[in-house]
């Protein structure tokens, strides 16, 4: 999320009147004073966990017949008592029984909030998120929370990062700007995993790092194929206008769908692009679908966007969406 302090921790300010912060701080405080609204967007529906599920025929290239189940696990932001190891554990547990072929994790395992009880630390989470299994294997990009709360990340103004490192320790494949194929029932299906675009706060930048982020898009797309059916992951969807149509569906969460979303509607969405790629499926020049992740940052709230696996089914016929509790 994009306000950060000079530490690398979620927090900062803003010139404007409305922000994410002061809307999910405010319900916060609504919730503190009892109203059953306030209360259930801060105990309750944090605490649900549901599968949002796609099916999808991508526009772009895909197999004739080729079908492909994505499980899909984005801003788990890892803290007590929203996010603890335990409650990490229960959603591994569930993603594994929805047995698809490929499991991605789309980035922000570290906390981004300061009202925790305790930050839970990638010892704890990284083993519990190597119980993760697919067939085809287990595969993450880094979100800018794993980089911003990252102090000495920042100060060296590169990677490696201890959230990139827990996962690797445990098995799971971190993809930088990094593209390989997949063989998927006699075809090769490219899976590409893009470094993360706000990688770095301001004060990094003002010690001489010249770049905003570790992206890079063009030099990912070059390792694929021309041709072949490919799966983009990148952390914060912003990036989607510049995605070629070749890619047949890329994946992103860091949005939270704003946290709080009201009748289809986020009031405030951490992106440049505001509503338009704040959650689900969108169809533009190829498709991306923008999860609403599992954990929170800025503050302890969700309303109307509950916790979320998402699982894609993707090559089947039609485009549709469903939402399961667990």
């Amino acid at each position: 999320m994009p306000e950060v302090d000079g530490r690398g921790r979620a927090g900062g300010r803003s010139p404007v009147s409305v922000t994410r912060r002061t809307v999910l701080i405010g319900l916060g405080a609504t919730a503190l004073t009892g109203t059953a609204t306030g209360a259930y967007a801060v105990g309750i529906e944090p605490m649900r966990l549901t599968v949002t599920r796609y099916r999808l025929h991508p526009k772009g290239p895909w197999p004739d017949g080729l079908t492909l189940r994505i499980v899909a696990l984005a801003d788990i932001h890892a803290c007590e008592p929203w996010m603890s190891a335990a409650r990490i554990a229960g959603i591994v547990a569930a993603a594994n029984a929805l047995k698809g072929d490929v499991t991605v994790l789309l980035g922000d395992y570290v906390s981004g909030m300061n009202l925790v009880t305790r930050y839970v630390d990638a010892a704890e989470w990284g083993p519990v998120l190597g119980r993760l299994q697919a067939p085809l294997g287990v595969y993450a990009i880094l979100g800018n929370h794993d980089w911003w709360e990252d102090r000495s990340a920042q100060a060296r103004g590169s990677g490696p990062t201890i959230a990139g490192e827990a996962l690797r320790r445990n098995g799971i494949r971190v993809l930088q700007n990094e593209a390989l194929p997949l063989a998927v029932r006699g075809h090769e299906v490219w899976l590409a995993g893009l470094g993360d675009q706000i990688a770095f706060v301001p004060s990094a930048r003002k010690r001489g790092h010249p770049r905003t982020g570790v992206d890079d898009l063009p030099g990912t797309l070059a390792q694929i194929p021309e041709g072949a059916p490919a799966i983009l992951l990148a952390h914060e969807p912003d990036i989607f206008p510049q995605v070629p149509a070749r890619i047949a569906l890329t994946l992103s969460g860091h949005t939270h769908g704003g946290q709080v979303r009201l009748f289809g509607y986020a009031p405030v969405v951490p992106s440049r692009y505001k509503n338009r790629f704040a959650y689900g499926h969108v169809r533009e020049q190829a498709d991306l679908i923008v999860s609403g992740g599992l954990g929170m940052s800025i503050a302890p709230v969700r309303f109307g966007i509950p916790p979320e696996i998402v699982v894609i089914d993707l090559g089947e016929a039609g485009t549709t969406t469903s939402r399961d509790m667990q």
